[in-house]
């Protein structure tokens, strides 16, 4: 594995998202001076809160899987998780609502899910279930540590038996395809093949590689922070300064000084010169690339996954039939794949993800209320409509939408609201994410493994970069990985922490947590 030459003591990460406080702690674990900074005034990046009257909402990503990997951060400087975030673990995962009136309830124990799969839809489908559940867990064992968790430096490095034993698994067919072989079912295929629009790619056109994902989402588990997603990154920023990081709040990077190919010192907008050995960059990718001078050449340009918008509701009521995490399905499938891919259109019959946080922390929200985060994917920038248009197009889409969920069961949501804020594609430009969507660089072929961003940069000895935007990807499990991945190429090491280190997060035998069997 290369690393970053010269000294390496000292080293500025810039940005304290999950993949820079990743970063951080594995440094520090490693023995160097960690100076993080970050040009908001707190942690989080994506995974940031805001507070909308008296109640407080996630930011970004709501659903955490994987927890293992944010213990491998905390580990690395001698802590554990779960002494700083308390996980609750969701049963159901998901609640999934289809167009025709049915539901079902995504369980990750292989028995509940197996049974509710039976009685959803029949003997034969609860077998293939079954089959899909063992073809998932193969997959995942083929991938995660040749594929995920791996700095590449060369295509070569796919020539490994695991390649030949992620083939022979199918993993180059595609996703749709592949899932259809254990399902027949049209809305069960849908629960464990959706997951490919967070890689930005079409289930038609996704590699079933990528089944990967709903791995992570239907068998290993689905975790709510106490807090709120939020809890995560503050608890690393946290130990981060206890284990003797400095943190810079409000320090926004203007200026890399460079001389004889390295960077010697981080100049922030204030003008303080902050001298270095290495550098770690976490921004999003045009950031990186314009402090840097220059973006690398690829053949062709970068594609971008599809973009959202996000409606955050504060509301005096709930609705039974919500699960902390809610599917909502319509019953266009394909058309909707292209509109958000190829057309650039606006769904015309929405598949949307409707998370109720205060399920599970009702300190969220003020006595006797309710925080609803509804989250519909649109086409980004690049292939929709511009982000100034999103200045009139999205009061519109706003109340077509709560029109929707009314439409779909939740009656009164509009005469609800006590607080709301809507984000689109034009907010998420203003924050710096290309193309207008906060899920980055899409996961196709040219785009993922030794084919993705790579985290050295050309031509400096000694910077490196994490995020969604470089390997492994887009997604809070991966972007974990990334931060370990970057600390990697500065200390050599491989990143990995014995399990004896780790705290144990697997599923229980029988559903735990305030609301397990009663998600209203």
């Amino acid at each position: 594995m290369r690393t970053v030459t010269g000294p390496t003591d000292h080293v500025v990460v810039v940005g304290a998202g999950l993949s820079g406080l990743a970063c951080a702690l594995h440094l520090l674990g490693a023995g160097r001076r960690v100076t993080l900074v970050e040009r908001d005034a707190g942690p989080g990046g994506r995974a940031g809160r805001v507070r909308l009257g008296d109640y407080l909402a996630d930011t970004g990503p709501t659903v955490l899987t994987m927890p293992h990997l944010a213990d491998e951060a905390f580990a690395a400087v001698g802590e554990r998780l779960d002494r700083h975030v308390e996980l609750v673990a969701l049963h159901p995962a998901y609640r999934a609502g289809f167009a025709d009136g049915s539901s079902l309830d995504v369980h990750t124990d292989g028995d509940a899910m197996e049974a509710e799969v039976r009685r959803f839809a029949g003997p034969a489908e609860a077998a293939g279930y079954r089959r899909l559940r063992q073809w998932l867990e193969r997959l995942y064992r083929a991938q995660m540590r040749r594929f995920i968790d791996t700095n590449f430096d060369s295509p070569f490095q796919l020539a490994h038996p695991d390649l030949a034993r992620l083939a022979a698994l199918g993993g180059f067919g595609r996703l749709d395809g592949r899932i259809g072989r254990f399902l027949s079912d049209a809305r069960l295929r849908r629960v464990f093949s959706f997951q490919a629009l967070y890689a930005g790619v079409a289930p038609a056109r996704a590699l079933a590689a990528y089944a990967v994902i709903a791995y992570m989402d239907t068998v290993a588990g689905v975790w709510f922070p106490k807090g709120g997603m939020h809890a995560l990154p503050r608890a690393m920023a946290d130990v981060a300064a206890a284990a003797g990081a400095e943190l810079r709040w409000s320090a926004e990077v203007s200026v890399l000084e460079r001389s004889a190919g390295r960077v010697r010192a981080v100049r922030l907008a204030s003008g303080e010169r902050i001298p270095c050995d290495t550098v770690v960059l976490t921004c999003e990718l045009p950031a990186a690339h314009r402090l840097l001078g220059r973006a690398p050449r690829r053949p062709v340009p970068l594609r971008h996954s599809p973009s959202a918008v996000v409606l955050h509701a504060g509301t005096d009521r709930t609705w039974p039939q919500l699960a902390h995490h809610t599917l909502s399905f319509g019953a266009a499938w394909e058309r909707t794949f292209d509109e958000l891919t190829r057309s650039g259109t606006l769904m015309s019959d929405p598949s949307l993800l409707i998370t109720r946080p205060t399920t599970h922390d009702a300190s969220l929200a003020p006595p006797g209320r309710h925080l609803h985060y509804v989250l519909a994917p649109c086409p980004n920038t690049a292939v929709g409509p511009s982000a100034a248009a999103w200045r009139d197009l999205g009061p519109r889409y706003r109340d077509s939408l709560v029109a929707e969920l009314e439409r779909r069961g939740l009656d009164g949501f509009a005469s609800g609201i006590e607080e709301e804020l809507l984000v689109t594609p034009l907010d998420w430009t203003v924050q710096g994410h290309a193309a207008g969507s906060p899920f980055s660089v899409s996961h196709t072929f040219a785009q993922t493994g030794p084919f993705r961003p790579r985290n050295l940069v050309r031509g400096l000895d000694n910077v490196v970069l994490a995020g969604c935007g470089t390997t492994p990807g887009v997604g809070v499990p991966t972007v974990l990985i990334s931060g370990k991945l970057a600390a990697a190429r500065v200390t050599g090491g491989g990143g990995r922490v014995p399990r004896a280190g780790r705290a144990s997060y697997r599923r229980p035998s029988t559903p735990t947590g305030a609301g397990a069997h009663d998600p209203s």
